[in-house]
């Protein structure tokens, strides 16, 4: 079996010293995954140096993470938990990641998609639980779509960064909530905690049948796969793909740009909101100042971590939401501030954001370097 290359003059057979066709395949692959997996052993490695800096042993504390998150079904379930939002919140990165747009403002999104369900479900009451439920979704859905695709909009528009708008639109979000959820939307009692009505019983959201795990995660899950089949099996994907290449190649051949940016961030802003509703009608059941509970972030590290590819958040949303999970068994077992976690998750963001300089660089992994014959 042999492959042809394009070479200097005309399309070259490979016969790399035996090599078959199919470890040229697998080689071509595995640098999105080997390079990954070693920034996530060099990003624990140097966490290891902090926790022996502050007197704690490395080894107990993953052992303890373990436990926490992944060591029995109880703790499997909980990670999936914090899992679900996860998978919504890296969709928020990496959908404009393939237009090589940065945009991490998906917190702004989730709290705001919380706050228009929590709003729809309480106007809605009364209404049967299906339609509430249904209308909870499209409002929150349309609150971060809007909100994201509004840093699309600037962005093609306007040329305002993206990263900084999605940034600071992310502060704006949450005053925006913080000032509804304590002024208009405010439940009278709630005394100590300002939050929205309650929503009733019949209008959240469930757990999947024989696990404590809501139905958000099978929610994620189905569009994690659904955004992989719009990136590489639809002409938006395509051509989405091609502007992230090179935007000015992709003009030159007529393709609308600002339709895919501005449609691409909407979609991802879309995701984040439903995340949002989906902590307030499944896990909160009001809104309130936990929906900013940096989910928008962690999924920032998830995206990247994934290198952008839908299919692969899913494992790695389980990963980091087990890691998660574990904060408070650290903090009882080994006397350890929970905010250890988020030292864990900087260190690990630092270590995947340096490991991008290493892509291209190893011959195992590109083909087109290995020694060819005619």
């Amino acid at each position: 079996m042999t492959d042809t290359v394009a070479g200097a003059g005309a399309p070259a057979t490979f016969g790399v010293r035996g090599y078959p066709a199919a470890l040229e395949w697998i080689a071509r692959r595995a640098e999105a995954v080997v390079i990954p997996l070693a920034a996530l052993v060099v990003g624990m490695a140097l966490f290891s140096l902090f926790i022996l800096a502050v007197g704690k042993s490395p080894v107990q504390l993953y052992e303890t993470m373990w436990r926490g998150g992944f060591g029995s079904w109880f703790s499997v379930q909980n990670s999936l938990s914090r899992a679900a939002p996860l998978l919504l919140a890296a969709l928020c990165v990496a959908l404009p990641a393939r237009l090589g747009l940065v945009v991490i403002g998906g917190e702004g999104a989730i709290v705001l998609g919380g706050v228009a369900a929590a709003a729809a479900g309480v106007a809605l009451s009364g209404a049967p639980s299906f339609i509430v439920i249904l209308v909870m979704g499209v409002a929150g859905m349309a609150a971060g779509g809007i909100w994201i695709g509004a840093v699309g909009a600037l962005r093609h528009y306007r040329a305002v960064n993206e990263t900084i708008s999605s940034l600071l639109m992310a502060y704006i979000a949450i005053a925006l909530m913080n000032q509804l959820v304590e002024g208009p939307l405010r439940d009278p009692a709630s005394l100590n905690k300002p939050s929205t009505q309650p929503l009733a019983d019949i209008y959240r959201v469930g757990n999947m049948p024989g696990m404590e795990v809501h139905w958000g995660l099978a929610v994620g899950v189905i569009a994690c796969v659904l955004s992989w089949v719009l990136i590489e099996k639809t002409r938006w994907g395509f051509a989405a793909r091609i502007a992230g290449g090179n935007v000015r190649a992709a003009q030159v051949q007529g393709l609308a740009v600002g339709s895919l940016i501005v449609g691409f961030t909407g979609l991802a802003g879309a995701f984040a909101g439903l995340a949002g509703m989906l902590e307030v009608a499944a896990v909160q059941g009001s809104a309130n100042a936990s929906l900013a509970a940096g989910y928008g972030y962690t999924g920032i590290l998830v995206a990247f971590l994934a290198r952008h590819n839908p299919l692969a958040i899913i494992p790695v949303a389980f990963l980091l939401g087990g890691i998660d999970a574990s904060g408070g068994l650290i903090q009882r077992r080994m006397d350890l501030p929970d905010a250890t976690v988020l030292v864990l998750q900087g260190m690990l963001f630092i270590v995947i954001l340096f490991s991008e300089t290493f892509y291209g660089r190893f011959k195992a992994f590109n083909p087109d370097l290995w020694q060819r014959s005619s």
